[in-house]
């Protein structure tokens, strides 16, 4: 009979512990790995199957074929262990049933290792969350407070020598409520706890309030700036306003950074609709620094810059892009770019939003563009603006050179560090005595020294006029 088993099932060898046993319950077969296990020698043949399974159901005693289920496997010394096991009725042995079974012991101790390490994890996670939400909440705090008691100092001091500190101090307290407000969005997005708050809202009042907010900054720096809604985009759309509004914030404010002669362009289009939904397409062009394509994915990446100039040149922490991506993501899209060194860039991204009834969709028209530029920039190609001493380059030297020096005058030198940067790039190719002018000029600036600005602003347009 073992041979006639062994022959007709090659199962000594097998991993899996296998018994044999007759419609009574009477074990007649164990392999090796069971006798193992169960720390059997040949005297488990003989004994009842319910003696290695006391606590499994058998129809009146017998047993009866079983799914792979999960039961307990009793050792001769009565400690046990959990196995998952399949009983099925032999074809070849007739009157002869069959287990299968695997211990599952280390199976069971590894997953409640991973269930733990993953509570910690949770653990850790709320803590963190908890913990920047508390820490930013208390930054926030002190510096809203400094930030008010700025501003009322602004309006009652007159002495010019207290209000530009007094202005330094505002714009920090701005610069770091960007900064808290980015880190505690980052953290809540890490978490897995941001929550869009989706809503009906007029989608070109939104695209208004977005132009209103960078045309001022973008036109006195001189750029072109050109907003384009598709006519297709109904009046009305349900999504969270507050987070499209911070993506495009976030893209046209590094557009503006990076982009010192030339236009910017925001466009938006409706590229699709399914049921009740419509996908918007949203580009955001400039004319800046531009990006190699190998540096392309480094931009979204949190805590990320191409490379460390640009940080220490433009400031920033690396997280609004990476947080931009995440919120796409939430929406149902993606962001990507597009570009080259020192030739712009393009980017674009596009989100699900829920489309309202016909009845509240525009009239039909041809498209609306409501453009902000500054003379000359929308005809001139830009490359005779670049290209130093063309007509086009000298003329806007110029024009920058006289805001740069209404900003000194008026002391507002975060506008002059602007008109400073567009004139060192423009400048770029000129010769060696204009190029040390420049560098000088811009030394006075960083030191926000009156005379001797105006010094080598004279120099600079004597011979720029000559």
């Amino acid at each position: 009979m073992g041979e006639e088993k062994n022959g007709i099932f090659p199962l000594e060898d097998a991993l899996e512990l296998i018994l044999m046993f007759d419609g009574d319950g009477v074990i007649s077969y164990a392999n090796a790995a069971a006798k193992k296990k169960l720390e059997y020698a040949e005297d488990i043949c003989g004994r009842q199957i319910r003696d290695v399974f006391p606590n499994a159901a058998f129809a009146d005693g017998k047993p009866v074929e079983q799914e792979l289920k999960k039961l307990v496997a009793y050792r001769k010394n009565l400690t046990c262990f959990p196995v998952e096991a399949k009983i099925v009725r032999s074809e070849r042995l007739p009157g002869t049933y069959i287990c299968m079974a695997i211990d599952i012991l280390e199976k069971e101790f590894l997953e409640k290792e991973i269930e733990q390490v993953r509570n910690e994890a949770r653990q850790a996670s709320k803590v963190k969350s908890e913990f920047v939400a508390n820490v930013t909440h208390e930054l926030r705090t002190p510096v809203n407070g400094i930030q008010g008691n700025v501003r009322e100092l602004l309006d009652e001091v007159t002495d010019v020598r207290i209000k530009k500190p007094l202005r330094l101090m505002e714009r920090c307290c701005g610069d770091m409520n960007k900064i808290i407000n980015n880190i505690l969005d980052f953290s809540k997005l890490e978490a897995g706890k941001f929550v869009l708050e989706p809503r009906k809202f007029h989608f070109r009042n939104m695209m208004d309030y977005v132009q209103n907010h960078h045309r001022n900054k973008l036109t006195e720096k001189g750029l072109g700036f050109f907003v384009t809604v598709s006519p297709q985009i109904p009046e009305y759309v349900v999504g969270d306003e507050l987070r499209i509004v911070q993506i495009l914030n976030n893209l046209l404010s590094n557009a503006q950074k990076f982009t010192a002669v030339g236009k910017i362009t925001a466009e938006a289009v409706c590229t699709a609709r399914v049921g009740d939904k419509i996908e918007l397409f949203f580009i955001v062009k400039d004319t800046g620094i531009g990006i190699d394509k190998a540096d392309r994915d480094k931009l979204f990446e949190s805590f990320s810059q191409v490379d460390a100039s640009i940080s220490r040149k433009y400031g920033g922490t690396g997280l609004g892009l990476n947080i931009c991506k995440q919120l796409v993501g939430l929406m149902g899209g993606k962001i990507e770019v597009e570009g080259e060194k020192d030739r712009g860039s393009t980017f674009s991204f596009s989100i699900w939003v829920g489309a309202c009834g016909d009845d509240e969709a525009p009239p039909a028209q041809t498209g609306t563009q409501t453009p902000f530029f500054t003379e000359g920039i929308k005809e001139v190609p830009l490359e005779e603006i670049r290209r130093f001493g063309t007509a086009e380059n000298l003329k806007s030297l110029k024009n920058n050179l006289s805001k740069l020096i209404l900003s000194v005058e008026m002391e507002n030198w975060e506008k002059a560090e602007m008109f400073m940067e567009t004139i060192r790039q423009m400048t770029q190719g000129a010769p060696r005595e204009i190029g040390r002018l420049v560098l000088r000029l811009k030394m006075a600036v960083q030191k926000e020294n009156y005379d001797r600005i105006t010094a080598e602003y004279a120099e600079l347009d004597r011979i720029l006029q000559g």
